[in-house]
């Protein structure tokens, strides 16, 4: 046990202030001997100073506000430890080309929008959840590690669609992202979901070191690809390449993340509708049996001592009342 405001302590002295104080009688007589012996009388004077002595510590302990340490409980539910890594590119802030929501100017809902209001409908959906978010366009940016205060998650993805860059470095998000899982212990299922409009190269080194991580912390990944116009499907198993060495970074990509031991799922999105299946497909998948910790505060005692104190009190005014008078 602790106290909230120990310097109240110092009174505590005071509690001896009714034994130290006689009260004095109104009542004269002319020879005491007179007066019969009343054990009764003599017993509820020292029971009154006894509840005066309690009053007054237990408003000073009320004062000072003991409170109990807060206790962590390993608990059973249902979720994942997710990892968020989302693409802040200038093209996340281009309209969808099939957006069905429109601003007052009849501008589409753009990329990073939706993947906002998306995302945030995908946290607060889920219970047991332990969500950390990273963003990047030309290098990674933490904004936040694995956590279960909702509205922290929900802030920091809401803060993600600041001013970017024209670049894309997936690396550097799927680097800083695995981070985060080496510092918290394993529940028992690990994901990352990598949203992104485009695809950068990564070079070998940094390929080998995310796959080395991904695979020893058994983090499965879902790369959710905002499909560009007219783009290049990653699913296009007839796709023609013109330069056999060097694929389309969108393919290059895939074919990489294919390589990880730890599971691997790819969805392509053209527009908020396909975002939003996809998104809800990842949420039927993460649900599975995970063990976290759930902080209970320290029990507050500081309503229990003015209640006993008030009970006393009351207690002292029904022995007032039946005091004899004379």
């Amino acid at each position: 046990m602790f106290f909230l405001n120990p310097l109240f302590l110092i009174l505590i002295p005071l509690v001896f202030i009714p034994f130290i104080f006689k009260v004095i009688s109104k009542n004269f007589y002319s020879w005491n001997t007179l007066i019969p012996n009343d054990s009764s009388s003599l017993f509820l004077s020292i029971l009154i100073k006894v509840f005066n002595s309690l009053i007054i510590l237990f408003l000073i302990l009320y004062f000072a506000s003991p409170q109990m340490p807060q206790e962590k409980v390993t608990k059973v539910g249902v979720g994942s430890q997710i990892g968020l890594v989302l693409d802040r590119s200038a093209s996340m802030d281009d309209p969808f080309s099939g957006s069905t929501q429109f601003d007052d100017e009849g501008v589409g809902e753009t990329k990073s929008a939706a993947a906002a209001r998306l995302i945030i409908n995908f946290v607060e959906s889920r219970k047991n959840d332990m969500i950390g978010v990273i963003t990047f366009s030309n290098s990674a940016m933490f904004v936040l590690p694995l956590t279960q205060n909702k509205s922290a998650i929900t802030g920091a993805v809401n803060a993600t669609a600041g001013n970017a860059l024209f670049q894309t470095n997936i690396g550097a998000g799927l680097s800083s992202v695995s981070e985060l899982f080496a510092k918290v212990e394993d529940s028992g299922s690990r994901a990352v979901i990598l949203l992104s409009d485009g695809a950068g190269r990564i070079d070998a080194p940094t390929q080998q070191k995310i796959r080395d991580w991904f695979d020893r912390f058994d983090i499965g990944l879902y790369w959710i690809v905002l499909r560009q116009p007219g783009g290049i499907s990653i699913f296009d198993e007839n796709l023609k390449i013109r330069d056999e060495t060097q694929p389309p970074p969108q393919i290059e990509l895939f074919d990489y993340f294919k390589t990880f031991r730890s599971p691997f799922q790819a969805y392509e999105a053209e527009d908020p509708a396909s975002l939003e299946k996809a998104i809800k497909d990842i949420n039927l998948k993460e649900k599975k049996q995970i063990f976290y910790e759930e902080v209970i505060p320290g029990t507050n005692y500081s309503l229990h001592l003015l209640i006993g104190a008030f009970l006393m009190t009351f207690v002292l005014f029904f022995l007032k009342l039946i005091e004899l008078k004379k």
